[in-house]
Order: structure tokens, then sequence, then C-alpha cells
């Protein structure tokens, strides 16, 4: 039994050792050691803290999309109100490195509803609804100079069709004036030859 102690506080040393090492990379900016870490310390056991920094060495490192999922494991579990509040504004922020303003919006959103005095958060809410709208003006923008483009197209297709059958009418026209004229001399030289030929 007294074995069995020991090898468990070894074990739980070990597990807050690479958080520790993971926070010491961290600090020296060695992003990518710090992952690795993180990472160990969390195949050895869940630790919150450890999930947290993963998500901040990720965003480090501009890997955004796995930076949201640690943050969002964060925020999954049974952790402490500030850390949730913590993990959502970290999310939020993420979301916005990602122009996902709508998500980042809802983050920080969830984050003041947590801690509601985060003077940040604050500032961040109101800046993602500000890019919102502005993503929301460009998208229409966008749209309409689409339709715009499309209708020109049209336009200039309609017309193009319209050119076609006119030169197509004029060539109709053209070789109809000259099958005429060379039914009319074919005509013309055939009374010729009758006349000729009458005795």
């Amino acid at each position: 039994m007294f074995f069995a102690f020991i090898c468990l506080s070894l074990n739980a040393q070990t597990d807050k050792g690479f958080i520790r090492h993971g926070n010491n990379d961290f600090k020296k900016g060695n992003y990518s050691e710090a992952e690795v870490n993180y990472r160990k310390s969390l195949d050895k056991e869940y630790n919150p803290k450890a999930e947290f920094n993963l998500g901040d060495a990720l965003y480090e490192q501009k890997n955004y999309e796995n930076a949201a999922q640690a943050f969002t494991g964060v925020t999954e579990r049974n952790t402490s109100k500030e850390v949730e509040a913590s993990a959502y504004y970290n999310l939020g922020n993420t979301q916005m490195a990602q122009e996902k303003y709508a998500e980042a919006f809802n983050s920080y959103k969830k984050s003041l509803e947590i801690n509601p005095n985060d003077e940040d958060a604050i500032y961040n809410l109101n800046y993602a609804r500000m890019k919102m709208i502005q993503q929301q003006q460009q998208q229409n923008q966008e749209q309409e100079q689409k339709q715009d483009q499309q209708q020109q197209q049209h336009q200039q297709q309609q017309m193009y069709k319209e050119d076609a059958e006119r030169m197509l009418q004029a060539l109709e026209n053209q070789e109809k004036k000259t099958m005429d004229e060379i039914n009319e001399k074919k005509a013309s030289q055939m009374q010729k030859r009758k006349s000729q030929k009458d005795w």
C-alpha cells in the first residue's frame, strides 16, 4: 500500500511537472515545446490548467482551430467560474483571429455572463459586434457586386445573341439576293438561247 501511494505521488508530481515545464517553455516563447509538455500532462491525467495552457500555446502558434477545441474543452468541464470565464474569453479571441465574429461575440457574452465586470471582455464584445456588422455589410456588397456582374454578363450575352442574329439575317438576305441575281441571269440566258435556236 505504501508502494502504491509512492507511485501515485510520483505520477501526480510528473503530471504537474509537465505543466511546470510547459509554463517555463511558454514564458521563453518556446510554444511548440510548451504544447508538448501540456499534452504529456493531459496524457497522464486530465487537468483543466493543462488544457487551458495548451490552448494558449496553440493560439501563440496560430493553430486557432485546435486552440478553440482546447478552450471549448475547458468550458465543458466542471471547473471554477473564473477559469470558465477566462476560457470563454480566450475562445472569443481565438474566434476573432479566425474572423468568426458572430461566434466570438457569443463567447465574450458567455464570459460576461459569468464575470460581468471583465472590462477586456466588454471591450472585445463591442469590437466583435462592430466587426460582425462590417462583415455583414461587406458580404452584402459582394453579393450586390456579384448580382451586378451576372446582370452585365446576361446583358452582354443578350447583345451578342442579337448581334449574331442580325449578322445571320444579313447573311441570309445577301445570300437570297445573290441567288435571285443568279436565277435572273440563268433565266435571261435561257431566253437568249431559246431565241437563238428558234427558227
